[in-house]
Parts: structure tokens; C-alpha cells; sequence
């Protein structure tokens, strides 16, 4: 009984808890002090506790997470009822490629990807279930305008096949406006307005924040590069007399088509347009009307009332799922196109977690896979990327030439293809771009920064060095360049810049003078750049897959998407363990994904996401870089 008491005093606290009411004995006992043993065996106890119930605790949110992964694989499928109407929600419209499962159960709204959504509103074109189309702008959307311009094409071929499109909006943006002009009857709240006033581009500049901080941003590029201008906005507080100039050639370029656009579905002349745009003209509800900008005003319960009486309307049926539901019908083909998704910022490695950016390893491993896949008859490559990292491009470039070895591929480019994103895409068989596409910026730049004021003058903080060579140190952040260092960088980014232009110069089968002449970093529009050689045709991914069937001699196929998708499980251990979230516990992860689907569709987040897309990159990036650094205003 002793050897008991000494020994196994951590039951006894054990027991005494299991005693809730008895506080006063509790706090007593816990004042005796253990002896060494007792709480050495109390320790170890903790710790299992902890430890089981850390792991009961992760397995239960890990089924939790399952379930709510085959809820919202469930959740995205439907299938269409006898006259339905199909549901075009722009806000449920984001990047390229359709979520994972897991992405999509963890996000306050359902979203599809524009290629998805693009194919359904095609499908619904030749299914009889479908009666009409109900497009609506909540003014959340995340759409540029390559995408919008694709979108919209797919919309007016449903439109051609005799079945009507109605619009409404309690305001339209003005990208919303472009896309849902091509409706036949565009319905606006009374108290609504249209976003109605033309295109202008913005540039962040951070040199003055970067003075504050006591940051010296060191800039080297190309001596001919001067329309390469994504350094400039560490360095410059305006904007560069080329940069100028490129920026006003190309959004008038993608003001032009749109106008085009909207001119020929509201029956009105491109003067007129731009007279409206000119004066506000169109902008509150009334003058929209006055100006045939909208058709009627209204509540949306009488569109609705419309739809159900003029075009049945039995069935109100969300993009998100009939595109599900499409997707999941059997395809009997054997043959296969690949469609390799690049979207979002070019840099090295693979991807963990939900960030989507252009991870040249997984790109690389994806064109290996699908060159070697005798099933695979062609490949299209969907680069929507504004650059990035130039040792990442030259990977996947070099992947490109590989894969072409083997069969044909065609690149179809969506918003951006420039930069990094240009030089992957210059070797493929044939290049397809919508004419609203940035692309071109052939030019490289890097940046090192240098920190010395801002850790002498701001933190109190002085570095002294020791070195066995002269420029041991000469690429330090903490003092400016050496001379040495400085040519070195220069002689670097100048070589890039051959490589590049010569890459361009053979894949597009051109002289390297005549390349150099349209490159020197400057940005081209898809319809200017068809002029110059640096695109074959305009159109979309529809475009780009049937050049692809005609190259690899394929009349029926079924598309198979790369990088593959993880399964549920690794995307868990990558989303919950990543290497560069190891500090932030399981919880905070979970919530941080679910806040950031919530925050992003916010006005004021959609304003400050180029800014912390701009910081973030720059503190990741490394080396020379091809990238752009613009945001075209006027959605």
C-alpha cells in the first residue's frame, strides 16, 4: 500500500479529477509535491493524453473532410429536367481549370472553371433539355478579358442556335456589361447603373514605400529593353515614356474589340458606344435605358417570371453543375487530346497545397507524361501566366521542344501568355490567342535589393565582413552591388535575352533581327500580335483543340487534363503538413483556406490583391525573372 502511494500518485490525481466536485481536494492534493518518478510517469501520461487525443482529434477532421469532399462531388453534378434554364453566374466563373473536390468543398462558393463552363455552354447549345440562358453579373468576378472574350463566344453560339439569352444585374461591371451584351434582352434594376467608361490601365508603383523602409532596389536588364518594365516599379514613381506607349497601344487594342463586339449584338454604332462612354451617358439606370445600353428595367423576380412563362424556366439549373454533369458524361473515344493547364505565376519546383501558380517541375513531368501516353494523340498546353522565373521557363520550354518531338502541340493562350509565359509557348506547333490576350514581353530583367539603410537607419542593425575573395560578398543584400557583381548580372540577363529572342526566332520561324525588332520586352495584344508572327490564329481553346485533332489526324476524342489531379488524401497531407506552412497548426490552415474563399470576392480585396501578389512574389522570387507587372483597369 506504501509502495503504492509513492510510486503511483499521478492515479490518485487521476482519480480525484474524476471526482468533479470535490475542488477542495483536488487543489490540495496538487500541492503535494510528487516525488521524481510520479512525475516522470505524470509527464509521460500528458504527453500520450495529448498525443491520443491530437490524433483522435486530426482523424475525425480528416473524415470530416472526406465527407464534405463527396457532398460537394455530389453537389456539382446535375442533370437537366425538361425545360431548364441554364444559370450563367459570372461570379461563379474562376481560372481555367474546375477546382479539386477538396478545393471545392472548403469554399463558401461553388466556382467552375472557364473551360468547363465554356464546354457546358456549348452542350446546352444542341440539348434539347435546355431552353434558354439566364446570365447574371453579381459584380464579384475574377474574369479578364481573354477569358470574358471566350466566354463570350461561346455564348453567342449558343445565341445563333436559335435559343434566347436574358440578362439582368442589379449593376453590371464593365467587363459584365461586355459579356452580357451579347444577350437579347439585357435587364437592369431600376436603381442599378452600368459601369459604362472605357479602359484604363493601372501600374503600382513602390519605389516611395521602399524609400521609407530605407530599400534600394537594384535593377538590371537588357540595354534594349526598355519596353520590359516590370523592374520600373521598384525603381520609378511613374511610368517610363515605353511603358507608356505600350500600355496605351494595347488596351486601346482590347477596347477596340470589345466595342466591335458590343456594337454588333445592341445593334449600335462603335461612335455611339464610345460617345456614352465618353460622357458617363449610360452609367444610372434611367440614361442605360435612354441609351439602349439596357433593354428594360426591372425586379428579378419578374425576369424570372419571365423566363418561367416564355421559355418554361421549370428548372433554374446553376453553370457550376450542369458543367459537372457534362463533364461526367462518357466519352466512347480511345484517343485523347491532353490539355496541360499553366496557370498563374512561373516558378521553380512542384506545387503542395491549394496555391495555384506554374510549377515547372509539375508542367515538365506533365508534357513527359503526355508525350509518352500512346493514348494521347496531341497535346494543347493552356498557358494563362503572366511570367515568372526564368530558370522554370527554360524547363518547361525545353519539355515543349521534347514533347513536339512526338507529337503535335498547339498552345492556346488565355489572358496572359507573356514573358515566361511566351517563351513556353514560341515552340509548339501553333499558337491560338483571343484577340483581347496580352501576350509578347520577350525581355528579362532581375532585381537584388539592397537592405544596408534600412538596417542601419531603421533597426540599429550594422553587418562587418570577412571574406577569402574579393566578391565573396559582392551579391549581398546588405551593401550595393560590387562592379564586378553588377557586370556579371548584366552579362547575365543579356545572354537570357539572346536565348530568348532565339528561341522565338526558331520556333516561329522568323530572323532573329526580325524577332528583336517586336520583342525588347514589349507587350502585344493577340489581335496585334497575329500581325507580327508571334500568334497563328484567334479563338479558343475549342480552336486550339481542333487544330490539334487535325494534326494528329483524330476525329473523335476525349480530353484528358494535366498536371493530374492529386487524390483526396495527399492533397489532405499536402493542405494540413505543407513544408512552408509547418507553423501554422491544423485549425488556423483550415480557416485560413475557408476566410481567404470568403475575402477574395470582397471590392476591397480584389484592389489589393495585385499589390500582395506583387510583395508576396518579390519576397519569393529569385534570380532573373520574365514577367509582367500590369493591372488593366475597367472591369
Amino acid at each position: 500500500m506504501r509502495y503504492g502511494k509513492k510510486y503511483f500518485g499521478v492515479w490518485r490525481i487521476i482519480r480525484t479529477f474524476a471526482k468533479i466536485h470535490d475542488y477542495k481536494r483536488t487543489f490540495l492534493l496538487m500541492k503535494k509535491p510528487l516525488s521524481f518518478g510520479a512525475t516522470m510517469l505524470a509527464s509521460a501520461l500528458g504527453v500520450l493524453i495529448v498525443s491520443v487525443v491530437g490524433g483522435m482529434i486530426m482523424f475525425l477532421m480528416t473524415i470530416a473532410m472526406v465527407a464534405a469532399v463527396a457532398k460537394s462531388d455530389k453537389d456539382t453534378v446535375a442533370q437537366p429536367k425538361a425545360n431548364s434554364v441554364l444559370a450563367v453566374d459570372l461570379g461563379a466563373i474562376s481560372g481555367d481549370r474546375t477546382l479539386s473536390a477538396l478545393q471545392f468543398s472548403v469554399g463558401d462558393q461553388k466556382t467552375v472553371g472557364l473551360i468547363d463552363a465554356v464546354a457546358a455552354i456549348r452542350a446546352a447549345a444542341g440539348d434539347d433539355r435546355i431552353k434558354a440562358i439566364y446570365l447574371t453579373d453579381p459584380g464579384t468576378g475574377t474574369l479578364s478579358w481573354g477569358s470574358l472574350t471566350e466566354l463570350r463566344g461561346a455564348l453567342d453560339a449558343f445565341r445563333a442556335s436559335g435559343k434566347p439569352i436574358v440578362a439582368y444585374a442589379t449593376a453590371y461591371s464593365q467587363s459584365g456589361y461586355y459579356l452580357c451584351s451579347v444577350a437579347d434582352r439585357v435587364c437592369l434594376h431600376p436603381s442599378g447603373m452600368v459601369e459604362f467608361r472605357g479602359m484604363g490601365a493601372q501600374v503600382m508603383y513602390y519605389k516611395d514605400l521602399l524609400d521609407k523602409l530605407g530599400v534600394e532596389m537594384q535593377l538590371i536588364r537588357p540595354e534594349s529593353c526598355a519596353y520590359k518594365s516590370a523592374g520600373e516599379v521598384y525603381t520609378l514613381d511613374h511610368m517610363s515614356a515605353a511603358n507608356r506607349e505600350q500600355i496605351r497601344a494595347y488596351i486601346a487594342s482590347i477596347w477596340s474589340t470589345a466595342v466591335s463586339q458590343m456594337a454588333v449584338s445592341r445593334k449600335m454604332s462603335e461612335e455611339e458606344l464610345n460617345r456614352i462612354a465618353d460622357n458617363l451617358s449610360g452609367f444610372l439606370s434611367d440614361d442605360a435605358c435612354a441609351s439602349m445600353l439596357v433593354d428594360t428595367l426591372c425586379f428579378e423576380t419578374d425576369v424570372k417570371s419571365m423566363l418561367k412563362e416564355q421559355h418554361g424556366g421549370k428548372q433554374l439549373l446553376p453553370i457550376v453543375k450542369y458543367a459537372g454533369f457534362v463533364k461526367k458524361q462518357p466519352v466512347a473515344a480511345t484517343d485523347a487530346i491532353a490539355v496541360i493547364y499553366a496557370e498563374g505565376n512561373v516558378v521553380d519546383g512542384t506545387s503542395r497545397g491549394f496555391t495555384t501558380a506554374v510549377y515547372g517541375d509539375d508542367i515538365v513531368k506533365a508534357l513527359r507524361e503526355a508525350a509518352d501516353d500512346d493514348k494521347v494523340k496531341a497535346i494543347v498546353l493552356r498557358v494563362n501566366s503572366p511570367g515568372g522565373q526564368a530558370t522554370a521557363s527554360e524547363s518547361m520550354t525545353h519539355a515543349v521542344i521534347e514533347a513536339r518531338a512526338k507529337k503535335p502541340v498547339v498552345v492556346s493562350m488565355g489572358d496572359l501568355a507573356a514573358s515566361a509565359g511566351y517563351e513556353m509557348s514560341c515552340m509548339a506547333d501553333a499558337i491560338v490567342a483571343q484577340p483581347t490576350t496580352i501576350t509578347g514581353s520577350i525581355g528579362v530583367f532581375g532585381t537584388i535589393p539592397n537592405l544596408n539603410k534600412m538596417m542601419r537607419q531603421k533597426l540599429g542593425l550594422n553587418t562587418d565582413t570577412v571574406a577569402t575573395n574579393r566578391n565573396a560578398s559582392g551579391l549581398s543584400v546588405m551593401h550595393p552591388l560590387s562592379p564586378a557583381a553588377k557586370a556579371m548580372m548584366e552579362r547575365n540577363v543579356e545572354d537570357f535575352y539572346k536565348v530568348f529572342v532565339g528561341r522565338v526566332a526558331e520556333g516561329r520561324h522568323m530572323s532573329y533581327d526580325a524577332v528583336h525588332r517586336i520583342a525588347r520586352g514589349r507587350v502585344w495584344t493577340g489581335a496585334d500580335a497575329l500581325g507580327i508572327g508571334l500568334v497563328d490564329t484567334l479563338g479558343g481553346i475549342d480552336v486550339a483543340l481542333s487544330i490539334a485533332a487535325d494534326k494528329a489526324g483524330v476525329k473523335a476524342y476525349r480530353i484528358a487534363e494535366y498536371p493530374r489531379e492529386k487524390d483526396t488524401w495527399t492533397q489532405l497531407s499536402e493542405m494540413f503538413g505543407g513544408a512552408s506552412n509547418d507553423d501554422l497548426t491544423l485549425l488556423a490552415k483550415m480557416r485560413l483556406a475557408i476566410n481567404w474563399k470568403q475575402a477574395k470576392h470582397s471590392p476591397m480585396m480584389r484592389q489589393l490583391a495585385p499589390v500582395e501578389r506583387d510583395l508576396q512574389y518579390v519576397a519569393e522570387s529569385e534570380g532573373v525573372q520574365a514577367r509582367l507587372p500590369f493591372v488593366v483597369s475597367g472591369y
